[in-house]
C-alpha cells in the first residue's frame, strides 16, 4: 500500500527562529514513529504561504508565527490573524496553528481566527518534539476512520454468525455449485463485512451512540454542518426525511419544479401545499437551467408564510445557484432553505466550488456521496445547519424511512468518502480540475464535437443572475458529428468501451470526478478523433419536444395520489390526443427519464398540452421511460381522479 505523505508548514519572518524549530521538527520526524508522513518547510511571509496552500495538494497542516508575516510591520499579531482568515476560507480542512508569547497574547486573538484554528504553540517554549507530536495527532484523529475501523476489526475477529444475514458470512455460497460464482466475484470481505445489527460494537444507524454517531460527528466538521447523518437508501430518501420534519399537512413549500422526483414524492408524503415554480429552459440543448432569481423573489414575497424552499445547485449539468441571496431573502421571511446537493457533495473541498449551500447560509443540505466521491451507491448525506432544529421529530422521521438492516458496506464507505476527502480531497479535485480543463479543450480540438461553455448552456433568462458552472460536468454537442446520440452512445460504447453519464436529443454529459484519471481522458480524446476524422455529413436531428409548463394545481398532491381514480387513455378512437383527458386532475406522478423532470404531479390539472407533449414523447425516436403511465393493454393510460373524489375533496 502506497505510504501518506503530510506536508506542514512553518510561517515566520525570523529566520533564526524558522531555522531552527525546523531543525528540530524534522528531527523528531525522523526519529519518532511517523505514520502519516510528516516532513517540514518553512516560509517567511504570508503571500509565500499561500502559493503552498493552492499549489500542494498534501499541505495537511500550518504553522504561524504570530510576528510579521504580512501585516502592517510592527510585530503585532494582525499578519497571523489575516493568514489564518485567507487559509481557512482557501482550505477550511487544513490544521492551523499560531506561535503566540504566551497567556496574554493568545487571549488578543480575535474570535474568528480563534474558531479557525486548532491550536496555540508558546514560542519561548518551544519543544519540536512535543509539537511533533501534537500535530501528528491532530492529523491521525481527523483521518480516522471509526466506523471503518470497527468494521474492519470485526471481521478479523471471525466470529461465528449465528444471527442474519442468511448467507452467514458468505458460508451459504462458498463451494455452492449454483452459487459460488457470486462469492467469487464479490469478495470473502465483502460479505463477512454485511453484518447485522446483532453486533453491538458496530452501533446502530438508527440510534447511534458509538462509532456510527463518531464518523457522522467527523463527517459534520468535515463538511461545515452542525450535525450529519448517514443515509444507506440515497438522497432520495433523505429529501423525504426532511420534508416531513419541517412540513406538517397543508404547509406551503416552495420548490422547483426541476427537482428530482423524490421531493416530489416527499410532497405527497408530507401533505404540504407546494407552490411549483417553473425552472429555465434551454431550447436549443434540451437542458433545465435553474428557477430565474425574480421568480424566487417573487415568490418568496407572495407566500410569507412559507415554511421551506427547495432548490437543486447544482443540477445535474453542472448549473448552480448564486445561493447566498436567495437563502438571505428566504430568511428574511422566517422560510427555511433546503438544498439537493446530490450532484455537488465535492464542493467543500476546493476555492473553485464554494460557496457550498452551508458556506451560503442553507438550513439543510442533502447530498448524494456516491455520485462524486469515493462512496458506494445509495451513500449519501443529511447536513443540517438549521438553527431551530429539532433532533428528536429528525430521528423518528429518519427511522421511519430508514432500514432496519442498514448495509454496513454503505456506512463504511461513507467514513471513508469523508476521509478522503478531508486529506486529500483538494489535491485530488485540482487534479481533476486540471483534467477538465484539458478535455475540454481537447473536445473542441476535434472541430467536430464542442464542449459547451456556460454562456452557451444558461437558458436567456437567467444570464443575469450570477449562475456558475461546475466544471467537472461536460456537455458536448454532437450536433456537427453525423451521429443521433443513440448511435454516438452506442459506437462509444462498442467500440471504445466508454459509457457517457446522460443525453439530449444533442448533447451527451460527461461527468469527471476524483477518480478521473488521465489514461480515460486520452482514450475519450482518442475516441473524439476518430470518430470526427469519419467526417459523416451532418444530419437534421429530431428535437425532442419542449416540457409543458405548469399548468394548475387543484387538490393538494396527497388527496389527489391517495384516491381510487380511474384510468383514461391517452388516446382517443382516432389516434389523437384524448380531449376527455381535458381539465381533470392528475393522480399520479408522470415523470419522462431522462432527465426525471414532472410533467404532471398528483393533483395537476391536465390539458392537451401536456397530453399532446406526452405523446410525442412517446413517438420519438429516442426510447423515453414514462414514469407513471399505465398500459392497458397498448394503449397507454393515466390515472386521474373521479368525478365523485373531485366533490369529496377540497379544492385548493
Amino acid at each position: 500500500m502506497p505510504r501518506p505523505h503530510s506536508h506542514v508548514l512553518l510561517v515566520a519572518a525570523d529566520a533564526t527562529l524558522r531555522r531552527t524549530l525546523l531543525k528540530g521538527l524534522n528531527a523528531a520526524a525522523k526519529s519518532l514513529p511517523n505514520p502519516c508522513g510528516l516532513s517540514f518547510s518553512g516560509v517567511e511571509s504570508a503571500a509565500e504561504a499561500m502559493r503552498i496552500a493552492r499549489e500542494d495538494g498534501d499541505l495537511q497542516s500550518v504553522l504561524i508565527d504570530n510576528g510579521d508575516n504580512g501585516g502592517d510591520g510592527n510585530g503585532d499579531d494582525k499578519g497571523a490573524e489575516a493568514l489564518v482568515q485567507s487559509l481557512y476560507a482557501l482550505r477550511p480542512e487544513l490544521d492551523l496553528y499560531v506561535l503566540v508569547d504566551g497567556a496574554h497574547d493568545e487571549e488578543t486573538v480575535g474570535a474568528l481566527t480563534r474558531e479557525a484554528i486548532d491550536g496555540f504553540f508558546i514560542r519561548d517554549e518551544a519543544d519540536p518534539r512535543g509539537w511533533f507530536r501534537i500535530v501528528q495527532a491532530e492529523i491521525q484523529e481527523k483521518s480516522r476512520t471509526p466506523f471503518f475501523d470497527a468494521l474492519r476489526d470485526y471481521v478479523l475477529m471471525a466470529k461465528d454468525a449465528w444471527h442474519t444475514p442468511g448467507h452467514s458470512s458468505g458460508d451459504s455460497l462458498r463451494g455452492s455449485p449454483w452459487a459460488a460464482a457470486f462469492h467469487e466475484f464479490v469478495g470473502e470481505n465483502l460479505l463477512r463485512a454485511d453484518l447485522s445489527v446483532s453486533v453491538d460494537m458496530l452501533d446502530s444507524l438508527l440510534d447511534p451512540k458509538g462509532v456510527i454517531a463518531q464518523a457522522q460527528d467527523m463527517a459534520a466538521r468535515a463538511f461545515g454542518a452542525r450535525r450529519t447523518f448517514f443515509a444507506t437508501n440515497g438522497t432520495s430518501t433523505a429529501n423525504k426525511v426532511i420534508f416531513q420534519t419541517l412540513l406538517a399537512p397543508g404547509d406551503t413549500l416552495l420548490l422547483d419544479r426541476n427537482c428530482h422526483k423524490s421531493v416530489h414524492h416527499g410532497v405527497v408524503l408530507a401533505g404540504a401545499r407546494p407552490v411549483y415554480l417553473d425552472s429555465s429552459v434551454n431550447t436549443t440543448y434540451g437542458l433545465f437551467g435553474p428557477v430565474p432569481k425574480k421568480t424566487l423573489f417573487a415568490a418568496i414575497e407572495a407566500h410569507p408564510r412559507a415554511k421551506a424552499l427547495i432548490l437543486t445547485s447544482c443540477t445535474y449539468d453542472g448549473l448552480r445557484y448564486d445561493l447566498p441571496p436567495i437563502v438571505e431573502a428566504a430568511h428574511a421571511r422566517g422560510i427555511k432553505v433546503i438544498i439537493d446537493e446530490a450532484w455537488y457533495a465535492h464542493a467543500r473541498f476546493h476555492p473553485a466550488f464554494r460557496p457550498t449551500a452551508l458556506e451560503a447560509g442553507a438550513d439543510y443540505a442533502t447530498q448524494s456521496t456516491h455520485k462524486v466521491l469515493s462512496a458506494l451507491s445509495q451513500a449519501s448525506m443529511i447536513h443540517v445547519n438549521d438553527p431551530d432544529f429539532d433532533a428528536h421529530l429528525f430521528r423518528e422521521n429518519f427511522n421511519m424511512h430508514a432500514s432496519t438492516s442498514p448495509q454496513y458496506g454503505i456506512i463504511a464507505s461513507l467514513d471513508v468518502g469523508r476521509q478522503q476527502a478531508v486529506m486529500e480531497g483538494y489535491k485530488l479535485l485540482a487534479r481533476t480540475l486540471a483534467l477538465a480543463a484539458e478535455l475540454r479543450e481537447a473536445i473542441d480540438a476535434t472541430g467536430v464535437f464542442r464542449a459547451l461553455t456556460l454562456a452557451e448552456l444558461l437558458p436567456a433568462e437567467v444570464r443575469g443572475d450570477a449562475i456558475a458552472l461546475d466544471p467537472t460536468k461536460i456537455t458536448v454537442d454532437i450536433s456537427k458529428s453525423g451521429f443521433t446520440v443513440d448511435e454516438f452512445q452506442q459506437v462509444l460504447f462498442e467500440r471504445f468501451n466508454i459509457q457517457v453519464e446522460k443525453s439530449t436529443f444533442n448533447t451527451v454529459t460527461l461527468l469527471l470526478t476524483i477518480g478521473t484519471t488521465r489514461s480515460k481522458v486520452s482514450r475519450l480524446h482518442d475516441a473524439l478523433l476518430r470518430l470526427a476524422r469519419e467526417a459523416r455529413a451532418p444530419r437534421r436531428l429530431v428535437k425532442a419536444p419542449e416540457i409543458a409548463r405548469f399548468t394548475s394545481l387543484k387538490f393538494l398532491p396527497r388527496d389527489a395520489f391517495y384516491c381510487e381514480g380511474e384510468l383514461l387513455p391517452l388516446l382517443d378512437e382516432d389516434e389523437h390526443a384524448n380531449a376527455a383527458l381535458d381539465g381533470r386532475v392528475c393522480a399520479d406522478q408522470i415523470v419522462p427519464y431522462p432527465p426525471g423532470i414532472p410533467a404532471l404531479v398528483p393533483g395537476q390539472v391536465i390539458t392537451l398540452e401536456t397530453v399532446r407533449f406526452l405523446l410525442s414523447l412517446m413517438r420519438s425516436h429516442k426510447r423515453t421511460d414514462l414514469h407513471g403511465v399505465v398500459h392497458d393493454g397498448y394503449t397507454p393510460c393515466i390515472r386521474v381522479m373521479t368525478a365523485a373524489e373531485e366533490r369529496a375533496n377540497r379544492a385548493l
